[in-house]
Parts: structure tokens; sequence; C-alpha cells
């Protein structure tokens, strides 16, 4: 399986950090061994002091697909679910000052929490979902997928434009605004339309 990321989807995101806004989708890819196994708690690693959740809506695929128009996207995944997409802000922002890949603040080990999957078939609209972090029992950042500058199946045919989408691989699709630093003892939980689909304690 691959992870594929998207980021600066969410405009309020993208004034928090000072970034640009897009032209099209900001794609990155995490290696598989960064899913965090389920049910195994998140231990912020020695090499960064500023590790952000950024809590996302992601889409599993169900089969492979290359160039898939717009149009057919839906008949590429059947489940949806809610995942972190942890950052070491810190070491992100010094590759970003050198031009270099961001994979070493993204693609660490632990780095993608993925949650439980549900049926697409379980929610009218997929573009008009809402979702929340929780941490230590707080909300922390709340989106709704109307809000995504690229909607989900535009993603999915966008991606499939550059890497072929395989049975099992998962997109995450960009987070909202609100992100911040965890710390050793916090308590992370995620949900979609008020159902809790993760929970993590941070070591």
């Amino acid at each position: 399986m691959k992870i594929v990321c998207i980021g600066r989807n969410y405009t309020d995101h993208i004034k928090e950090l000072k970034n640009e806004r897009p032209e099209e989708p900001v794609v990155f890819i995490k290696p598989d061994s960064a899913v965090l196994p389920n049910g195994q708690d998140f231990y912020i690693p020695g090499f960064s002091n500023e590790v952000h959740y950024e809590v996302e809506v992601l889409v599993k695929i169900k089969k492979v697909g290359k160039h898939i128009e717009e149009k057919f996207a839906p008949n590429y995944y059947d489940e949806i679910g809610l995942g972190i997409d942890f950052t070491a802000r810190d070491l992100q922002a010094k590759l970003k000052e050198k031009g270099l890949p961001w994979e070493k603040a993204k693609g660490f080990d632990g780095a993608a929490v993925v949650g439980k999957w549900l049926p697409k078939s379980n929610f009218k609209d997929l573009n008009n979902l809402n979702f929340s972090l929780y941490k230590n029992g707080n909300e922390v950042q709340k989106g709704n997928t109307s809000l995504m500058l690229w909607k989900i199946d535009a993603l999915v045919s966008y991606v499939s434009t550059f890497f072929m989408l395989k049975k099992g691989d998962v997109i995450f699709t960009g987070t909202p605004a609100g992100v911040g630093k965890i710390q050793a003892n916090d308590y992370l939980s995620g949900r979609i339309e008020g159902q809790e689909l993760f929970s993590i304690k941070i070591k």
C-alpha cells in the first residue's frame, strides 16, 4: 500500500501557516512504515521538538486505477475514514528553507494514524462531512469537506494521473485550520459526524 497525502487543501489552514494558495493539489507520499500500528501509542521522535497533529478525512482505494476521470472516481472507493498526518514542523521548516523534500518531517515511523473505516454509503453527502479532532477532551480542529479546495473525487482523479492507484492505497485529503503541537501524555481522538474513529495516547 502507499499513502498519498494532499497539502494545502483548506484555505484557513493555508492562511494559518502563511503559505501560498496552490493552483493545483500539493501531493506528497508517506511510506507504509509510517502507519501507526492499531492500538499503539504515538511516541514523539527524538529529532523533533515540535510535532503537530493534522486531522484529515481518508479515502481507501478498492481497485487498480490510472488516469481516472473524476466522474468515475466514486467507483474506486467504498470506504471513508479519519486519521492524523503527524508533522515534525520544526524539521519541515528547515527542509523547506533549503528547498529540500519533506519526507523526513512527514514520513517518519508512526506519522500516519489511520482510524476505523466506514462505508461511504453511511453518509448522505461526502462533500458535506463534519469532522473534528479532540485533544484531552477539548475540540482543537473542526472541518467540513465542503470547504476543500479540491473535493474527494477530484483528488482521486488528480492523484491517478501521476501514480497508479492500487487496492488498499490511502489518500489523506488535507487538514483544516487548528493544527498544533503535541506533548507527552496528551490524548487525541477523532470523529466524523460525531462518531469516534480513532483515539491515541502520546508518549
